[in-house]
Protein backbone atom coordinates (compact mmCIF):
# COMPACT_ATOMS: atom_id res chain seq x y z
CA UNK A 1 0.00 0.00 0.00
CA UNK A 2 1.34 3.54 -0.83
CA UNK A 3 2.30 5.88 1.90
CA UNK A 4 -0.41 8.88 2.44
CA UNK A 5 1.19 12.10 0.67
CA UNK A 6 2.47 14.78 2.98
CA UNK A 7 0.09 17.92 2.59
CA UNK A 8 2.35 20.66 1.34
CA UNK A 9 0.12 23.33 3.90
CA UNK A 10 1.14 20.72 6.79
CA UNK A 11 4.59 20.74 5.99
CA UNK A 12 5.33 24.26 4.92
CA UNK A 13 5.91 25.57 8.63
CA UNK A 14 7.79 22.53 9.66
CA UNK A 15 10.51 22.67 6.99
CA UNK A 16 10.12 26.81 7.31
CA UNK A 17 10.95 26.42 11.04
CA UNK A 18 13.74 23.83 10.45
CA UNK A 19 15.34 26.07 7.74
CA UNK A 20 15.58 29.37 9.42
CA UNK A 21 16.46 27.96 12.84
CA UNK A 22 19.44 26.12 11.02
CA UNK A 23 20.67 29.20 9.20
CA UNK A 24 21.17 30.75 12.65
CA UNK A 25 23.20 27.79 14.04
CA UNK A 26 24.95 26.99 10.76
CA UNK A 27 26.07 30.32 10.42
CA UNK A 28 27.68 30.42 14.19
CA UNK A 29 29.48 27.00 13.21
CA UNK A 30 30.69 28.03 10.00
CA UNK A 31 32.79 31.14 11.52
CA UNK A 32 34.39 28.96 13.57
CA UNK A 33 35.28 26.48 10.53
CA UNK A 34 36.05 28.99 8.43
CA UNK A 35 38.71 30.53 11.25
CA UNK A 36 40.06 26.89 11.93
CA UNK A 37 40.68 26.84 8.11
CA UNK A 38 41.95 30.87 7.94
CA UNK A 39 44.79 29.27 10.40
CA UNK A 40 45.44 25.99 10.19
CA UNK A 41 44.24 25.16 6.59
CA UNK A 42 41.08 22.94 5.36
CA UNK A 43 42.36 19.49 6.24
CA UNK A 44 41.88 20.06 10.46
CA UNK A 45 38.57 21.94 9.64
CA UNK A 46 36.86 19.19 7.50
CA UNK A 47 37.93 16.57 9.73
CA UNK A 48 36.84 17.83 12.90
CA UNK A 49 33.41 19.33 10.46
CA UNK A 50 32.90 15.00 9.15
CA UNK A 51 33.34 14.05 12.86
CA UNK A 52 30.64 15.88 14.56
CA UNK A 53 28.46 15.01 11.38
CA UNK A 54 29.16 11.67 12.22
CA UNK A 55 28.38 12.00 15.65
CA UNK A 56 24.86 13.72 14.66
CA UNK A 57 24.35 10.88 12.47
CA UNK A 58 24.76 8.63 14.97
CA UNK A 59 22.71 9.89 17.65
CA UNK A 60 19.69 10.57 14.77
CA UNK A 61 19.94 7.03 13.97
CA UNK A 62 19.32 5.94 17.11
CA UNK A 63 16.70 8.39 18.06
CA UNK A 64 14.19 7.43 15.07
CA UNK A 65 13.44 4.13 16.73
CA UNK A 66 13.34 4.68 20.05
CA UNK A 67 10.49 7.79 18.85
CA UNK A 68 8.43 5.32 16.83
CA UNK A 69 8.29 3.52 20.13
CA UNK A 70 7.03 6.49 22.63
CA UNK A 71 3.17 7.06 22.69
CA UNK A 72 1.74 10.13 20.35
CA UNK A 73 0.49 12.36 23.26
CA UNK A 74 3.34 11.79 25.56
CA UNK A 75 6.25 12.67 23.07
CA UNK A 76 3.80 15.48 21.94
CA UNK A 77 3.70 16.59 25.30
CA UNK A 78 7.42 16.30 25.80
CA UNK A 79 8.34 17.90 22.79
CA UNK A 80 5.98 20.76 23.27
CA UNK A 81 6.91 21.54 26.19
CA UNK A 82 10.44 21.25 25.87
CA UNK A 83 9.97 23.41 22.16
CA UNK A 84 8.15 26.00 24.12
CA UNK A 85 10.70 26.83 26.43
CA UNK A 86 13.67 26.64 24.11
CA UNK A 87 11.61 29.16 21.51
CA UNK A 88 10.91 31.45 24.65
CA UNK A 89 14.32 31.88 25.42
CA UNK A 90 15.25 32.68 21.99
CA UNK A 91 12.61 35.05 21.89
CA UNK A 92 13.49 36.27 25.10
CA UNK A 93 17.05 37.04 24.24
CA UNK A 94 16.14 38.99 20.69
CA UNK A 95 13.46 41.09 22.29
CA UNK A 96 16.83 42.23 24.27
CA UNK A 97 19.22 42.60 21.73
CA UNK A 98 16.55 44.31 19.72
CA UNK A 99 16.21 46.76 22.74
CA UNK A 100 19.77 47.37 22.85
CA UNK A 101 19.82 45.63 26.55
CA UNK A 102 21.97 43.14 24.74
CA UNK A 103 24.75 43.23 22.81
CA UNK A 104 24.02 41.68 19.10
CA UNK A 105 25.39 39.26 18.26
CA UNK A 106 29.04 39.80 16.04
CA UNK A 107 30.08 37.10 13.84
CA UNK A 108 32.91 38.86 12.65
CA UNK A 109 33.81 39.74 16.35
CA UNK A 110 33.58 35.47 17.17
CA UNK A 111 35.68 35.03 14.31
CA UNK A 112 38.78 37.10 15.76
CA UNK A 113 37.84 35.59 18.79
CA UNK A 114 38.44 31.90 17.57
CA UNK A 115 41.60 32.83 15.59
CA UNK A 116 43.13 34.71 18.08
CA UNK A 117 42.62 31.57 20.29
CA UNK A 118 44.14 29.27 17.48
CA UNK A 119 47.49 31.39 17.73
CA UNK A 120 48.12 31.63 21.15
CA UNK A 121 47.85 27.74 21.59
CA UNK A 122 50.29 27.54 18.61
CA UNK A 123 52.01 29.50 20.71
CA UNK A 124 52.11 27.59 24.11
CA UNK A 125 54.00 24.83 21.45
CA UNK A 126 50.67 22.61 21.67
CA UNK A 127 49.59 20.64 18.46
CA UNK A 128 48.01 23.25 16.26
CA UNK A 129 46.23 20.84 13.72
CA UNK A 130 44.60 18.92 16.38
CA UNK A 131 43.75 21.78 18.56
CA UNK A 132 42.05 23.44 15.64
CA UNK A 133 39.97 20.34 14.46
CA UNK A 134 38.95 19.73 17.96
CA UNK A 135 37.53 23.35 17.72
CA UNK A 136 35.65 22.47 14.29
CA UNK A 137 34.43 19.43 15.88
CA UNK A 138 32.99 21.24 19.01
CA UNK A 139 31.35 24.25 16.98
CA UNK A 140 30.10 21.94 14.44
CA UNK A 141 28.40 19.17 17.35
CA UNK A 142 27.08 21.96 19.67
CA UNK A 143 25.37 23.77 16.85
CA UNK A 144 24.07 20.51 15.02
CA UNK A 145 22.54 18.91 18.29
CA UNK A 146 20.32 22.01 18.66
CA UNK A 147 19.40 21.68 14.43
CA UNK A 148 18.80 17.82 15.47
CA UNK A 149 16.71 18.80 18.65
CA UNK A 150 14.48 21.79 16.20
CA UNK A 151 14.18 18.88 13.14
CA UNK A 152 12.88 16.61 15.88
CA UNK A 153 10.46 19.10 17.67
CA UNK A 154 8.76 20.50 14.63
CA UNK A 155 8.29 17.02 12.79
CA UNK A 156 8.27 14.48 15.26
CA UNK A 157 4.86 12.68 16.06
CA UNK A 158 2.75 13.70 12.19
CA UNK A 159 5.23 12.37 9.81
CA UNK A 160 7.20 15.62 9.07
CA UNK A 161 10.89 14.47 10.20
CA UNK A 162 11.55 14.24 6.43
CA UNK A 163 10.28 17.40 5.50
CA UNK A 164 11.96 19.29 8.31
CA UNK A 165 15.29 17.44 7.98
CA UNK A 166 15.21 18.68 3.89
CA UNK A 167 14.44 22.43 5.60
CA UNK A 168 17.52 21.69 7.67
CA UNK A 169 19.63 20.50 5.42
CA UNK A 170 18.83 23.06 2.42
CA UNK A 171 19.93 25.61 5.49
CA UNK A 172 23.35 24.30 5.99
CA UNK A 173 23.78 23.74 1.47
CA UNK A 174 22.53 27.85 1.55
CA UNK A 175 24.78 29.01 4.20
CA UNK A 176 27.97 26.77 2.81
CA UNK A 177 27.70 27.14 -0.69
CA UNK A 178 27.37 31.40 0.34
CA UNK A 179 30.48 30.61 2.87
CA UNK A 180 32.51 29.40 0.54
CA UNK A 181 31.64 32.56 -2.15
CA UNK A 182 32.68 34.91 0.34
CA UNK A 183 35.43 32.96 2.97
CA UNK A 184 34.59 35.23 5.34
CA UNK A 185 32.37 35.35 8.44
CA UNK A 186 28.49 35.99 7.52
CA UNK A 187 28.46 39.04 9.24
CA UNK A 188 25.74 40.81 7.34
CA UNK A 189 23.04 37.89 7.78
CA UNK A 190 20.39 39.24 10.03
CA UNK A 191 20.87 36.84 12.87
CA UNK A 192 18.90 38.87 15.34
CA UNK A 193 16.09 38.93 13.17
CA UNK A 194 16.17 35.39 12.30
CA UNK A 195 16.44 34.62 15.82
CA UNK A 196 13.37 36.45 16.17
CA UNK A 197 11.41 35.11 13.95
CA UNK A 198 12.82 31.34 15.04
CA UNK A 199 11.67 32.29 19.01
CA UNK A 200 8.25 33.06 17.35
CA UNK A 201 7.89 29.97 15.18
CA UNK A 202 9.79 27.41 17.98
CA UNK A 203 6.71 29.08 20.48
CA UNK A 204 3.91 28.73 18.53
CA UNK A 205 4.84 25.37 17.62
CA UNK A 206 5.58 24.58 21.16
CA UNK A 207 1.91 25.45 22.53
CA UNK A 208 0.45 23.76 19.58
CA UNK A 209 2.41 20.41 20.62
CA UNK A 210 1.56 20.63 24.00
CA UNK A 211 -2.05 21.25 23.77
CA UNK A 212 -2.45 17.97 21.26
CA UNK A 213 -0.43 16.14 23.88
CA UNK A 214 -3.42 17.32 26.37
CA UNK A 215 -5.73 16.07 23.92
CA UNK A 216 -6.80 19.66 23.11
CA UNK A 217 -8.55 19.77 19.51
CA UNK A 218 -7.25 23.30 17.77
CA UNK A 219 -10.05 25.37 16.05
CA UNK A 220 -8.49 25.07 12.32
CA UNK A 221 -6.37 22.02 13.10
CA UNK A 222 -2.60 23.17 11.80
CA UNK A 223 -3.54 26.58 10.85
CA UNK A 224 -4.35 27.37 14.45
CA UNK A 225 -0.09 27.53 13.97
CA UNK A 226 -0.08 30.96 12.28
CA UNK A 227 -2.67 32.15 15.16
CA UNK A 228 -0.36 31.29 17.35
CA UNK A 229 2.84 33.31 15.67
CA UNK A 230 0.90 35.91 15.44
CA UNK A 231 0.25 36.26 19.30
CA UNK A 232 3.92 35.47 20.22
CA UNK A 233 5.18 38.23 17.48
CA UNK A 234 3.10 40.68 19.01
CA UNK A 235 4.47 40.14 22.64
CA UNK A 236 7.60 39.72 21.09
CA UNK A 237 7.40 42.95 19.44
CA UNK A 238 5.87 44.74 22.69
CA UNK A 239 8.52 43.38 25.01
CA UNK A 240 10.85 44.68 23.05
CA UNK A 241 9.71 48.00 23.06
CA UNK A 242 8.73 48.09 26.15
CA UNK A 243 12.49 47.23 27.19
CA UNK A 244 13.91 49.61 24.85
CA UNK A 245 11.70 52.55 26.96
CA UNK A 246 12.82 51.46 30.20
CA UNK A 247 16.17 51.59 29.19
CA UNK A 248 15.45 54.91 27.60
CA UNK A 249 13.99 56.12 30.92
CA UNK A 250 16.97 54.64 32.98
CA UNK A 251 19.67 56.05 31.46
CA UNK A 252 17.84 59.62 31.54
Amino acid sequence: MDEPMIDMSTAAPAVGAAFVASVVEVVEAFTIILAVATLRGWRPALWGTGAALAVLAAIVLTLGPLLDRVPLHLLQLVVGVLLLLFGMGWLRKAALRAAGVLPLHDETAIFARETAQIGRDDARGRSGDWIAGIAAFKAVLLEGLEVVFIVIAVGAGRGLIWPAGLGALAACLVVLAIGAMLRKPLAQVPENTLKFGVGVMLSAFGVFWTGEGLGIEWPGADLALFGFAALFLGAGLLAARLARAGRGVAAS
